[in-house]
């Protein structure tokens, strides 16, 4: 059966790095159904904006997150840490609590960035927040890109660095195993 797989850019910018490396991703395999949930529409998480209903652009985002069988997050790292528009989105995700859409969702983190420690406090502040929302976050499997503006053309928007390609089909094979077998808990 063909998988579904939500990618979630925490980068708003047209032309950011890891827009390019998650798409790099789609780009390894044709078997699989990609698609991109995007946040620039989200207003931020307020509980009076739910009081009538989630707001469209947020029923949109949920319904999005909800017909895919996996998501993986591809972020970049703010200030040694998670990107507001991605913590935003997690928190209308988190929404209702006991039944979020990501409640027990099989979930990849992964992120890039030019400096030279990958993205390894924004994805332990990614993951600390999934695990609080139960949300079955893929272990062991970090992909920390340093140094990305050195292993893509940003011109053509494509990533060339063959070290890292291969990484990530890794990484994507992994998933799709992690997709297979998450364990099913009540």
């Amino acid at each position: 059966m063909t998988k579904s797989i939500g990618l979630i850019c925490g980068s708003l910018r047209k032309d950011s790095y890891n827009r390019i490396i998650a798409q790099a991703l789609i780009d390894m395999d044709d078997s699989i159904k990609f698609r991109w949930i995007e946040l620039k529409d989200l207003p931020l998480f307020n509980e009076d904006l739910e009081v009538d209903g989630d707001p469209e652009s947020v029923t949109l985002f949920k319904s999005s997150v909800e017909e895919v069988d996996g998501i993986i997050i591809v972020s970049p790292e703010y200030n040694s840490g998670i990107p507001g528009v991605l913590k935003n989105a997690l928190d209308w995700a988190s929404r209702p609590t006991k039944s979020s859409v990501l409640h027990r969702k099989p979930v990849g983190v992964l992120g890039a960035t030019p400096g030279g420690l990958g993205t390894a406090s924004s994805q332990m502040q990614i993951r600390q927040i999934l695990e609080a929302m139960q949300v079955h976050v893929l272990p062991f499997q970090k992909v920390l890109i340093s140094q990305v503006h050195q292993k893509i053309d940003s011109d053509q928007k494509v990533l060339t660095d063959e070290k890292t390609q291969r990484y990530l089909q890794r990484y994507l094979q992994q998933f799709i195993h992690w997709i297979d077998h998450t364990p099913v808990l009540d």
